[in-house]
Order: C-alpha cells, then sequence, then structure tokens
C-alpha cells in the first residue's frame, strides 16, 4: 500500500461503512439490493451524513472567507500605497503592515484554505470507494464486499448503469440512456454550482468588497467553476456524478442558509436581515442627527418572578 492509500484507508473504511449501512437499510425496508434505486439511495444517505458531519468546518470557513472579504478594501489600500515600489524597505514595509492588518482583524488568508484542505482527503476517499465500487468492481477495504461491489458495478439506474460515463457511451454508440442521465446531471450540476456562486456574488458582498480585485476574481470563479463540471462531467461514471450532483445541492442549500443568518456586514444580505428582524420586532431603528441609520438588538430583560405575601413583607421592611 502506498502512502495517499495509507492516508485514504480509514477515510475508505467509514465511507464503505456509511454506505453499505444505508444500502442495508433500504434493502430491509424491501428495495432490491442490486437495483440502481437502492443503491442510489445509498450514495444520497451518504451524503447526507458525510456533509452534516462536515458542517462545523463549513462554518468555519464561511467565517474566514467573509473576514478576508471584509479586510479586502484596507488591504487594497496598502497595496496601492506601495504601488510600483520595488526597493528592499519598501517591500518589508508592505509586508509588516499587511501581517498588522491581518492581527488587527483577526485574519489569516490560509484559515479560508485550511478548512478546504482538510476536506480534500475525505472527498478522495469517496471518489475511490465509489469509482473502485462500480467501475474497477472491486472490493473495498471494509464492509463492501465483493458481492457487493459486483451488485454496484452490475447495478442499472433508469436504464443507465452506474459503472457508465457519458463520453464512453457516447464513443460506443450507447446505451442512450447513459448519456441522457448523463447529460440532465451535467446541467443540473452546472447550474447549481452557478446559482452557489452567484448567491455570493450578488448578496454577500459590501460595497467596498465589489470595488476590490477579489470581486473581479470572484466574477471569474462565477463562471469558470461551472465550466468545469461542464466539462469534466462526461469523464466520470453515473455513481461518483451522484455523489456530486447531491453534494452540489447541498452546498447550495447551505450556503443559503449562512448567507440568510450570518451575511457579510454592509451587503444586501445583511440589509434583508435586519429589515426582517426589524419587522418581528427583534431589532430597534434609530435615526441619528446626521443621518445615519443605527441598527441594535434591543436589551433582554430578566423577568420578574412572582414573589410571595411573606416575601414581599419582609423584603420591605429591610
Amino acid at each position: 500500500m502506498d502512502f495517499i492509500g495509507l492516508i485514504l484507508w480509514p477515510i475508505k473504511w467509514v465511507i464503505e461503512l456509511i454506505l453499505v449501512a444505508f444500502h442495508s437499510m433500504w434493502t430491509f425496508i424491501g428495495l432490491d439490493p442490486d437495483s440502481g434505486v437502492t443503491w442510489v439511495l445509498s450514495i444520497v444517505g451518504l451524503v447526507i451524513v458525510v456533509r452534516a458531519a462536515l458542517i462545523p468546518i463549513f462554518v468555519r470557513q464561511i467565517k474566514s472567507q467573509r473576514r478576508m472579504l471584509e479586510v479586502a478594501p484596507q488591504l487594497k489600500k496598502i497595496q496601492d500605497k506601495y504601488k510600483g515600489k520595488k526597493d528592499q524597505f519598501s517591500r518589508e514595509a508592505m509586508s509588516r503592515e499587511t501581517m498588522e492588518l491581518y492581527k488587527r482583524t483577526g485574519t489569516n488568508p490560509l484559515s479560508s484554505c485550511l478548512p478546504l484542505l482538510l476536506q480534500m482527503p475525505i472527498f478522495f476517499g469517496l471518489f475511490s470507494v465509489l469509482n473502485d465500487a462500480s467501475v474497477k468492481d472491486q472490493a473495498g477495504v471494509g464492509a463492501m464486499s465483493q458481492e457487493l461491489a459486483d451488485s454496484f458495478a452490475n447495478a442499472v439506474f433508469l436504464g443507465a448503469p452506474l459503472n457508465s460515463t457519458f463520453i464512453n457511451a457516447m464513443n460506443a454508440g450507447g446505451p442512450w440512456q447513459v448519456m441522457v442521465v448523463a447529460a440532465v446531471m451535467i446541467v443540473l450540476m452546472t447550474a447549481s454550482q452557478f446559482i452557489t456562486q452567484l448567491q455570493i456574488v450578488s448578496k454577500n458582498m459590501s460595497p467596498e468588497t465589489k470595488a476590490s480585485p477579489m470581486f473581479r476574481q470572484q466574477r471569474i470563479l462565477l463562471y469558470l467553476l461551472p465550466l468545469v463540471f461542464a466539462f469534466s462531467g462526461v469523464a466520470f461514471p453515473l455513481g461518483v456524478m451522484f455523489y456530486w450532483l447531491v453534494s452540489n445541492f447541498w452546498t447550495m442549500g447551505q450556503q443559503f442558509v449562512v448567507i440568510r443568518n450570518m451575511p457579510t456586514p454592509g451587503s444586501e444580505a445583511a440589509r434583508a436581515r435586519e429589515a426582517r428582524l426589524a419587522k418581528k420586532g427583534k431589532l430597534v431603528v434609530e435615526e441619528k442627527q446626521d443621518g445615519a441609520v443605527a441598527v441594535e438588538e434591543p436589551k433582554k430583560t430578566q423577568r420578574q418572578q412572582p414573589m410571595g405575601k411573606a416575601r414581599a413583607k419582609k423584603q420591605g421592611g429591610k
């Protein structure tokens, strides 16, 4: 076993256990163990468990990204201050001021990448388990026996084998069901990724951030990432694509919840949240003399506990 395989071994073992557990549950309910529907539902269950376990990491990543977006205008000012200056003194001064900004605001450019790096072994393990079972027809490292791998490899969903790819079906002239199912999933994957990025760009960025270079990078990703799904999806087996598709829908919904409840200050989503809270009476909006609007949460008052006559008389006599 190579070094990467050694690292992925415990991850694959857990993934196989979850996948087989869902397969056993659907089989116990009465579904055909060799049906493509049973295996697709098992993949959906796997996505739910894995993505739910990654929620704390995702929230931390969102908070780190939001802090980086908030300091982007200040970072641009430092970069503009030393623009065109290539001497050693200027480079050291720019680096020093940048580090002071990160320290003062509690941000770190690497902190937003760390959660993603932690997720990468999990996604590699997922791909390896699904690919080995559905394409290579190999037993796994744990719960995925050779019998279950055979069942997965031969499973058919809506007339399309889960181990087939769009490109292979097109080169072989069929089955056409594979091309139709794969094409539909590629369109849905591309659309969900585009909507996820669009939520960030259109609703969760402050006006200052939209004027910074970081916004231009986000605009590029808005159109670039969906194209990655469009071009790479044709080469992935349907079993892997089902995981990818469900995971994309999870990310889209999760992103919607985060933006709605934890928006970037000053963004359109933040103003919409303040309006909702004010409508419900959970925020107090005051007009200041300079015309600015201050939004404050009302202070919670402690509920007065009922007091008996004897206790009231005793306290009154003090």
